[in-house]
């Protein structure tokens, strides 16, 4: 039996501008599927701004998006399908319960199959179902959020810092799923500034001056910090 190959992934050229200032000037990135590509810069870079570019959430100037041999970024149908983005922020409806707002994406049977057999039981939103979003913890909400951006089963996970401000118990949660997830052949491509994090990660990109640049991480933060300024 003949071994698949895995598909290859570019982001190339990336361009965007805010008010004539070149924030992404040329951004190049290419891995194959089922790695976790980390994405590492300092705040102001324009991390969450590619971020949102990926996830055809922001207009950009230029640049492509490849999965395979299908452009994401010119072909919304085909993104939907295979990305699932996990803002910074908590995408929720904070008068709902944690149930009603997975109802918005999930069909019932499918919310009570994935608490018992699935990704919502590893991440624990059983516990908190019935929780109106304005009363939960933010590792509550992120931990939903998650929930919700996996419904339809994206090959590809794009997540900007999930963890940030989170407690342990949480965070472990999450390291959990995202080590599940890619182990099962997917990919994660994730900004973050927490060494877990980027002790999860097969390839590290920093995004600097409007370009990214590939780093090999040897296990010392103070080396990458350096590289950062």
């Amino acid at each position: 039996m003949m071994k698949t190959m895995p598909t290859n992934i570019f982001v190339k050229n990336i361009r965007k501008s805010y008010s004539k200032k070149a924030v992404l000037r040329d951004v190049n990135i290419s891995f194959e599927e089922g790695k976790c590509i980390g994405i590492i810069g300092e705040n102001g870079c324009g991390k969450t701004t590619l971020l949102s570019i990926l996830s055809g959430l922001v207009p950009y100037e230029s640049g492509e998006f490849i999965y395979g041999d299908t452009d994401l970024l010119k072909n919304d149908a085909k993104r939907q399908e295979i990305v699932g983005y996990i803002p910074q922020g908590e995408p929720l409806v904070e008068e709902l319960s944690a149930m009603d707002n997975l109802l918005m994406w999930y069909e019932k049977d499918a919310i009570e199959k994935s608490l018992k057999y699935g990704v919502l039981g590893m991440l624990g939103i059983g516990m908190f179902i019935d929780i109106p979003v304005k009363k939960m913890s933010g590792g509550m909400k992120k931990r939903l959020s998650i929930g919700c951006g996996v419904h339809h089963n994206p090959k590809l996970l794009i997540l900007d810092e999930p963890t940030a401000a989170l407690d342990m118990s949480c965070r472990e949660k999450i390291y959990s799923y995202l080590k599940d997830y890619r182990n099962s052949g997917n990919t994660i491509i994730m900004v973050t500034h927490e060494v877990r994090e980027i002790e999860l990660c097969d390839e590290i990109y920093i995004l600097k001056n409007g370009e990214a640049f590939k780093y090999t991480y040897d296990g010392n933060v103070t080396h990458l910090v350096g590289q950062l300024k």
